[in-house]
């Protein structure tokens, strides 16, 4: 597209920024360049700029005159995004830039996530800590690092390291809606170790089954929506193939990242040469089935097979099938409901990848919950399911929720400028995603009063990720109008 298309949309300062963004390569765990980025902003403004033991960086603007003695206010949002491609595009995240292009009402990627999850909120920030003509109180903008995949940056966060009581958080996704809670959750890795079986029947051949097409997107925000799991539904078709087909696997590899809804799986097995017309019957068969228990969700599942070159070994077959049937008994998707705030996730499972090696099946589960209560419960069930099966079972990467707080002054002032803005009442909310708010509120010393809010944001965490334009600039009148009113 032409460069210009996007950097002509208003407000222009947001969208020149978060183009700037796009072309620096940001998936979690690369975040050298992007935070110098962000300093050398902050220091090209004269104001103060710190980055802190793990990579966060702040920048301080002091307050507008007749705000000197507001409570300081901390703007935040992530730097990272999440890599998630097409299978047909050649991206490298780690080099290349991301390739927008305005698609009616809507910016997107080409065949690529976007990276407005997070990218739009720092965009905002960036325009506030530039534009001297804001009243606002003492304003501290966090950046955090590596928050898509583990919550690094707010676990490291330094106590002392911000001064202010309030925060606004700029990570969630439905413009209109203010967010007061969100879910914490706790990675599971499950390990089947092995001694590859090097003995494969001289009569097999050998097929790639490849699984493709689905929806995927973020686990948290979409676990509701009933969107298919490439690896449940890789491994629906394993167990029938392993059971009646003589089939025996080589390798797996499904999903992608442990907080996105798996989107593609694919197997290279092996079956005797007779059987191959079954197997690509039974493939067949599948990818009908599929499409049909997936009628309205999924509207592009592609089920093929073909044949491969011969692999060198085996899983073992009591490994094989213990995999199946763990992976098969296994829960995904939502586990429970809020009874307090209707239709809103308490708790679920994303079952994110199922891979193997040489020597082992390697599984990654990310739990998410509202209470620690049913959080650990739900860790708990997996790893007894596991243990049954014969594997290793780890937990890691643990985070807290954040709890809503009825009382909020915070929340009662944007309430009201919204309803007066807008001549509408904001929508409430609880959300599922995991957000920093509640970390970062456990690594500082004093209590912070927070709110979440963002522009709409469709897709994020899949190749489908889109903002709506219009949004943006109404999320960032709004914030500055907040800022302005929290004198």
């Amino acid at each position: 597209m032409d460069i210009a298309e996007i950097l002509n949309l208003d407000p222009q300062r947001i969208w020149n920024h978060f183009y700037s963004l796009t072309q620096i390569p940001r998936p979690t765990g690369q975040m050298k360049e992007v935070t110098r980025f962000v300093m050398d902003f902050g220091e090209a403004l004269n104001l103060e700029t710190k980055q802190d033991g793990v990579g966060n960086v702040v920048i301080r603007k002091p307050a507008s005159k007749g705000y000197e003695s507001s409570k300081g206010v901390i703007v935040q949002s992530h730097l990272d995004m999440v890599p998630q491609k097409n299978m047909d595009v050649k991206h490298d995240f780690a080099v290349d830039p991301i390739k927008t292009y305005i698609d009616g009402e809507w910016v997107k990627a080409r065949s690529t996530t976007l990276g407005a999850d997070n990218g739009i909120g720092c965009a905002m920030m960036m325009a506030v800590l530039e534009d001297n003509s804001l009243q606002h109180p003492p304003l501290e903008a966090l950046f955090t690092i590596d928050e898509e995949v583990g919550m690094d940056g707010a676990n490291g966060l330094g106590k002392g390291f911000l001064k202010g009581s309030v925060m606004l958080n700029l990570d969630t996704e439905e413009e209109g809606e203010l967010c007061i809670g969100c879910a914490g959750g706790r990675d599971v890795n499950v390990s089947f170790l092995f001694q590859p079986d090097k003995e494969i029947d001289k009569g097999d051949v050998a097929y790639k089954v490849s699984l493709q097409g689905l929806k995927g997107g973020h686990s948290g925000v979409q676990i509701h929506l009933g969107r298919a799991n490439a690896n449940k539904l890789m491994n629906r078709f394993l167990k029938d193939v392993v059971t009646n087909y003589e089939a025996r696997i080589a390798g797996i590899e499904g999903g992608s990242l442990r907080n996105a809804i798996p989107r593609e799986s694919f197997v290279v097995l092996t079956i005797p040469e007779q059987l191959s017309d079954d197997l690509i019957d039974l493939v067949s068969e599948y990818e009908s089935l599929f499409r049909e228990d997936f009628a309205g969700i999924e509207e592009n599942i592609s089920f093929k097979a073909e044949k491969t070159d011969m692999p060198d070994a085996l899983l073992p077959e009591e490994v094989q099938d213990d995999v199946i049937n763990a992976v098969e008994a296994c829960p995904n998707g939502v586990i429970s409901y809020l009874a307090d705030f209707p239709g809103v996730v308490e708790s679920s499972l994303n079952l994110a990848l199922v891979q193997s090696s040489v020597d082992s099946v390697e599984i990654k589960l990310l739990v998410r919950s509202s209470t620690e209560s049913r959080k650990d419960w739900i860790c708990s069930s997996v790893e007894s399911l596991f243990l049954l099966a014969g594997a290793k079972v780890e937990f890691g990467g643990d985070y807290p929720g954040w709890q809503p707080n009825a009382g909020s002054g915070l929340l009662h002032t944007m309430e009201k400028i919204y309803l007066e803005k807008y001549d509408k009442r904001p929508k409430v909310v609880v959300i599922h995603a995991g957000l920093e708010c509640g970390i970062i509120q456990s690594n500082v010393e004093q209590d912070l009063d927070i709110v979440s809010f963002g522009p709409t944001i469709t897709g994020a965490h899949s190749p489908d990720e889109a903002v709506r334009i219009a949004t943006v600039e109404k999320c960032y009148d709004y914030l500055v109008e907040t800022l302005e009113n929290l004198k």
